[in-house]
């Protein structure tokens, strides 16, 4: 009997786990947003991004040359990105900042902070 009543319970056990791992798991802070810009073409896609500050900006340089993300007002600058790899950047500053490649100054692009 005893045996049978342990069985028993362990449905109601089972629940009560499952339920306090999904509460457990609601304490975890979100997943950092990371946004992502294509150099493509000569061109940044999108050229014009929108972020809040904490996010992250990855560019990605799918050209077969390198390009630079180099704002205007110097705020941030990449340095070199060679072809098929990427640069990250942490929007820490709320602002509007337009930036272009310094190879080539043809390509801008702008990110806007909230």
């Amino acid at each position: 009997m005893r045996v049978r009543r342990s069985l028993a319970a362990l449905p109601l056990l089972a629940a009560l786990t499952v339920t306090g791992a999904a509460t457990a798991g609601s304490d975890k802070p979100a997943a950092a947003v990371v946004h992502t810009v294509v150099i493509e073409n000569l061109q940044f896609s999108p050229a014009q991004l929108t972020v809040h500050r904490g996010e992250r900006i990855v560019w990605v340089n799918k050209d077969l040359f390198p390009h630079t993300v180099t704002a205007d007002a110097k705020a941030f600058d990449s340095g070199s990105i060679a072809a098929n790899t990427s640069w990250r950047y942490l929007a820490a500053k709320s602002g509007s900042f337009p930036y272009s490649c310094t190879f080539h100054p043809t390509m801008k692009g702008q990110i806007t902070v909230q």
